[in-house]
């Protein structure tokens, strides 16, 4: 659609462990290598973009390029703001863990860090306003 518009290019941003449906129907989990686990049996997520990007490619034949960013690149350089935050949001994940509060999860108020049970946190759909998603078009 981009292309038919006169756009030479686009950006898909695709998440880890991403369920792709492919040209064929056929639906799968899209993640590393045969879903690989980690050490503590945790499957590894990943490599949905170049799966993605074969995809496009056959389905186009348009040519795509994957970057896959590190977390600098996500987010910039954590600042000691951002580490004491980490810290005191792990510290009150840890505290309902031995309370034995789960469904509860650490949230930021304000400047204190307080626990929400789950159900609130996702009672309603938070939306980006339509304003942050005009400006973005506009730079496309």
């Amino acid at each position: 659609r981009r292309h038919d518009q006169g756009k030479d290019f686009s950006i898909v941003v695709v998440s880890e462990g991403y369920e792709l449906t492919f040209a064929s129907g056929e639906r799968r989990l899209v993640a590393g290598e045969a879903l690989a686990s980690d050490q503590f049996g945790h499957v590894r997520l990943g490599g949905v973009g170049h799966v993605l990007a074969q995809e496009i490619e056959e389905r186009t034949g348009y040519e795509t390029r994957v970057t896959v960013l590190g977390h600098v690149q996500r987010g910039g350089t954590p600042t000691a703001r951002d580490r004491v935050l980490a810290t005191r949001f792990g510290l009150m994940a840890a505290t309902l863990v031995h309370e034995g509060r789960f469904g509860r999860m650490a949230a930021l108020q304000g400047e204190q860090v307080i626990d929400v049970a789950l159900e609130e946190a996702t009672r309603e759909l938070k939306k980006v306003p339509e304003a942050m998603i005009a400006a973005a078009r506009e730079i496309a």
